[in-house]
């Protein structure tokens, strides 16, 4: 029987070494051609210039966030700058507002007072006190520009002359006016359509209607809301025929002969700003010139 026969490789170590030196020089070749040369210059070139390119956009990055930054500071001035311009703008608007409103308002009390017959000094109400019932005006007129004591006191709004009160106690710079609606207030007046004859006096206060007194059942049918009642011009306390208010409700009393009847001021208290003081004793030195 034949025998089988076994092939085996093996190296030697100067075989490994012979290998191991043919593939250096061949890499050494190989780098030595010139199509694998390492340019370290350029390599080094190229890693520079990188870096400086990476820090130039670093720095205008921080540059333009800095500018950046400062115009929105700036803006922002800017802005404030211009809403406290708006603001000034606006107060001014509502100062010029105001200052015509109150010059139209002087111009109207100014024409009233030149047209009056009487001798009247214009005056600016400077205190009032609403919590009383027995409340008074103060006003910045005294003794020093002619103001006396029983002085009747009438103003003229929205067209409409009406009466404010009198004069109960006089200073020298200021004077109190005791007000229609005080309850301690009492005028002689008239029904100007009828001409009949009662007594006015305030409740307290100038949002509640004041009280008109003795008018006769009779003439019921006569009366209407909104007929004016005036001064009676009687006693010499006030001018004649100066309106003080209007009919605004009218009561019919089982138990008295007589009407109860409540009258709405002419006179707006609550916007009330100026008045005219009247000397009746005097003529206005405009109708003493005519």
């Amino acid at each position: 029987m034949a025998e089988k026969k076994h092939f085996s490789f093996s190296f030697k170590l100067a075989e490994f070494i012979l290998i191991g030196l043919l593939i250096i020089s061949g890499v050494f070749l190989t780098f030595s051609s010139g199509r694998f040369v390492l340019d370290f210059k350029k390599i080094g070139f190229t890693a520079v210039s990188t870096v400086e390119k990476g820090v130039h956009y670093v720095v205008d990055g921080c540059v333009s966030t800095v500018n950046a930054v400062k115009e929105l500071h700036q803006l922002k001035k800017e802005y404030h700058s211009l809403l406290e311009k708006l603001e000034n703008y606006e107060k001014m608007q509502r100062s010029n507002t105001e200052i015509r409103k109150e010059n139209e308002r002087l111009r109207e009390q100014l024409g009233f007072a030149t047209y009056m017959e009487e001798k009247n000094i214009p005056a600016q109400i400077i205190a009032r006190d609403l919590d009383s019932a027995y409340s008074y005006i103060t006003i910045d007129k005294g003794s020093v520009d002619g103001i006396k004591k029983n002085m009747p006191v009438v103003a003229f709004q929205n067209g409409n002359q009406g009466l404010i009160g009198k004069i109960v106690q006089v200073g020298a710079f200021t004077s109190q006016i005791i007000p229609i609606y005080n309850i301690d207030s009492i005028i002689s007046a008239r029904i100007q359509n009828t001409r009949d004859l009662g007594l006015v006096n305030g409740k307290g206060s100038d949002s509640i209607p004041l009280s008109m007194q003795y008018i006769q059942k009779r003439i019921f049918d006569q009366l209407s809301i909104g007929d004016i009642v005036v001064t009676s011009g009687e006693n010499g306390n006030y001018m004649r025929d100066i309106p003080i208010g209007s009919i605004s409700k009218i009561t019919v009393l089982d138990y008295n002969s007589s009407l109860s009847i409540d009258l709405t001021p002419i006179i707006d208290f609550s916007r009330l700003e100026t008045v005219i003081v009247v000397n009746q004793k005097e003529l206005n030195d405009r109708k003493m010139q005519e």
